[in-house]
C-alpha cells in the first residue's frame, strides 16, 4: 500500500509529528510525507492512505491545509482510507480561559476528518491530536512516539 502524509506547519511541531507518523506508516506502507505546498490534492487517488494535519488556529486548520482540502475533487477519496490530526495546546491544565476557547472553538483534526470524509475518504481512525507545551512548542514528552504508534494503528484499520 502507498500512504501519502500531508502537514503543514508553523513552528515545526506538526511537521515533527507527520515524520513521526510516517515512521510508523513504513513499516507497513510505501510512505510520503509532504509539506502541503508540494502536494496537488488532485492526484490523491494513487494512495491507499491519506493522512493530513495542522496545527490548531482558534479551532481550525492553517489556511493552506483548508484550501488543499477544498481543492481534492468531489469523491477524489472514495475508496481511500483517510486520518487526520493536529497539534494544539491541551485543556486540561492551562487555566480556564484555554479551556472556554477549546470547549468553544474545539480543534482542527475534526474539521480536517469532516472535509476528508465529504471528499470520499473513509476514517482509518477518529481524528487525533498531539499536544505542545505552549503556542511555539516544544512538543510534549512522549507525543513523537505516540505518533508512530497511532500510524501503526492506521495501517491496521
Amino acid at each position: 500500500m502507498k500512504a501519502l502524509v500531508v502537514y503543514d506547519s508553523v513552528y515545526s511541531n506538526t511537521e515533527k509529528i507527520a515524520n513521526a507518523i510516517g515512521k510508523g506508516l513504513e513499516q507497513s506502507a510505501e510512505v510520503k510525507v509532504r509539506k502541503v505546498n508540494e502536494v496537488d490534492p488532485k492526484y490523491l487517488n494513487e494512495y491507499g492512505l491519506v493522512a493530513v494535519g495542522s496545527p490548531t488556529q482558534a479551532g481550525r486548520p492553517l489556511p493552506s491545509i483548508k484550501g488543499f482540502l477544498d481543492g481534492i475533487p468531489a469523491d477524489g477519496l472514495k475508496g481511500i482510507k483517510a486520518a487526520s490530526f493536529d497539534t494544539g495546546m491541551p485543556k486540561e491544565g492551562k487555566g480556564w480561559f484555554l479551556k472556554l476557547v477549546v470547549k468553544i472553538l474545539g480543534y482542527a483534526a475534526p474539521r480536517i476528518a469532516k472535509s476528508l470524509e465529504s471528499k470520499g475518504g473513509t476514517m482509518a481512525a477518529p481524528p487525533e491530536g498531539f499536544f505542545v507545551e505552549d503556542r511555539g512548542g516544544p512538543l510534549s514528552a512522549g507525543e513523537e512516539e505516540r505518533a508512530t504508534a497511532w500510524a501503526m494503528g492506521l495501517v491496521k484499520a
